[in-house]
């Protein structure tokens, strides 16, 4: 072996050079990592149960105020193709998961990190490659052993849900998740199966957060037009995302009318239309529709003719939420779907100064429940909204696969340990890799202590000290460390091994590419593709400049 080749043994002492070590001032190996500091540097004062709040301006000038990563992360304009990855994974995980979207990009992140000082340290790319997947494997192999709890099929959801609604909610998470858990717990199926979408929301402004309630049945804004406002038996209810009456399009059209004649003619043809199409929805048995769209007044006398329940509605999720829980279609023309959807009654429901539109089935074989969420302000019912949101996923999850982990960064620090001391005694590239594992995971239990506004340094050598001491149930709190089963804080074992999944698997990717290549056309290019005929015509040709 060459002498001034660096050993594995002596990979480990040089993972992190200081100041004056080795590229310091070099400019960086992996051309991601800058990119993925900046977007991690966005999301972490957001991480945690104690993570602030940022005012956020959207790309259409909206202002939210929010400390949710998902909707920071989909507002972001990124032009570096780093950023835009690392962003797809992370959301990615929230698709899939429901939770962990800071996670993945903070793990990332630090796992980036610990790749530019291998590489710094001499290890080629290739091997960081197969030591990285090694690690990533044996870290799943071991995050299962960590879970200690699980939810029992009879148990009530409240303990495990409470942690996960924490991070989210801006006040009464007590209450929230009590709510959650009894919609969860009572659209559970017999066999212990559960579907997310027969548990609704409903954001009804005014009033306060502990006026929320839940109903049986689904809930939606809206506002009955016409008449007739409810149906109280034999509901068929057709979904329209369009307008109630002629279809208007989008493209101005003009009616050639040459006479006054011409003019009766076309508004018999339109009354005519109007009732032919309101007609059919009566031959089809439907009694409610309901239609995000413009409400024709001439559409709207004939529904009430024949005695049927016009609701206009303004959120598209809404109308797709009736769609899953009713089976019938969204339909984009004012024409009857095959199936109408079913359901007991249809009626309004007064709920403090604000109406809801509700749809009922018979107790028994009620498909869906609503939980009406009430608060003051538009900010508060949004963060009430998306913390039930992750009660929800969190509930689904568990039915899934009910194991538990520590919260509150204590299966980052026990992995951390655990890696530590296998990487220590392993030779080869794997052993620094583990290392490198094993550090980017206390980065994240570190985050949650900044974040809380206690000494990091100091909560991380007491949390260093006490899983060295076997108690690997110490966590951070607000104060300091706590023990995680005691103050109740639990993690889904699912939802952290998905994470881990997806951020190493961004790394293996990010950790192979040396360049950054963007690719333009040239305008000389674009000319010869696209010559202008008049110039062409007007170049003399080849035949004529022999002559």
């Amino acid at each position: 072996m060459d002498s001034g080749a660096t050993s594995p043994q002596n990979l480990p002492q040089r993972l992190w050079p200081g100041p004056g070590g080795p590229g310091a001032e070099e400019k960086h190996l992996l051309s991601s990592l800058a990119a993925a500091h900046t977007l991690a540097r966005v999301i972490r004062p957001c991480y945690g149960p104690h993570g602030l709040q940022k005012l956020l301006v959207t790309a259409k000038g909206e202002t939210v105020f929010t400390g949710y990563a998902t909707a920071i992360l989909r507002a972001l304009e990124l032009e570096h193709p780093a950023a835009r990855l690392l962003r797809g994974a992370a959301l990615g995980q929230a698709e899939h998961r429901g939770d962990g979207v800071a996670f993945v990009v903070l793990l990332a992140e630090a796992l980036l990190g610990q790749a530019e000082r291998l590489l710094l340290a001499g290890l080629p790319r290739a091997q960081l490659r197969e030591a990285y997947a090694a690690a990533t494997a044996e870290t799943l192999a071991l995050l299962p052993l960590l879970a200690i709890r699980s939810l029992g099929p009879l148990e009530d959801p409240f303990w495990a849900l409470y942690s996960v609604m924490n991070t989210h909610a801006l006040s009464h998470t007590e209450y929230l998740t009590k709510l959650v858990a009894h919609a969860c717990w009572s659209a559970k199926e017999l066999d212990g199966t559960f579907h997310p979408e027969q548990v609704g929301v409903c954001l009804l402004r005014g009033g306060l957060l502990q006026d929320s309630c839940l109903l049986p049945g689904l809930a939606v804004r809206g506002k009955p037009r016409g008449q007739v406002t409810s149906v109280q038996r034999g509901a068929r209810v057709a979904l329209f995302d369009c307008s109630f009456g002629p279809a208007s399009p989008k493209s101005p059209s003009r009616a050639r009318l040459t006479s006054s004649t011409d003019l009766l003619l076309f508004k018999k043809g339109s009354d005519i239309l109007i009732q032919r199409q309101v007609a059919q929805l009566a031959a089809a048995g439907v009694n409610v529709a309901v239609v995000r769209g413009e409400v024709e007044e001439k559409s709207l006398s004939q529904a009430d003719k024949y005695g049927i329940m016009v609701i206009e509605v303004e959120s598209p999720r809404e109308l797709v939420f009736l769609s899953e829980v009713l089976g019938t279609p969204l339909m984009p023309h004012l024409v009857p779907p095959q199936e109408p959807g079913k359901c007991q009654q249809v009626f309004l429901q007064e709920l403090g100064d604000r109406l809801a539109v509700v749809f009922q089935w018979e107790r028994e074989g009620t498909p869906a429940l609503t939980l009406v969420l009430r608060g003051p302000t538009k900010e508060g019912l949004r963060a009430a909204e998306q913390a039930v949101y992750h009660g929800i996923d969190a509930f689904s999850q568990l039915c899934q696969d009910p194991r538990l982990l520590p919260g509150a960064g204590a299966t980052e620090m026990a992995l951390a340990k655990l890696l530590a001391d296998k990487g220590a005694a392993l030779e080869g590239p794997t052993g620094p890799a583990l290392l490198a594992f094993a550090q980017a995971l206390r980065s994240l239990p570190a985050a949650l202590a900044e974040n809380a506004g206690v000494a990091v340094s100091a909560v991380m050598a007491d949390m260093t000290a006490a899983h060295q001491a076997g108690h690997f149930l110490t966590g951070v709190g607000v104060e300091g460390i706590i023990n995680v089963a005691q103050d109740g804080v639990w993690d889904a074992l699912v939802t952290k091994a998905q994470g881990l999944r997806t951020a190493a698997e961004v790394v293996l990717q990010l950790a192979t590419v040396d360049d950054i290549v963007v690719a333009k056309d040239s305008p000389a290019h674009q000319r010869d593709l696209d010559p202008n005929p008049r110039k062409a015509k007007d170049r003399p040709s080849p035949a004529g400049r022999k002559k």
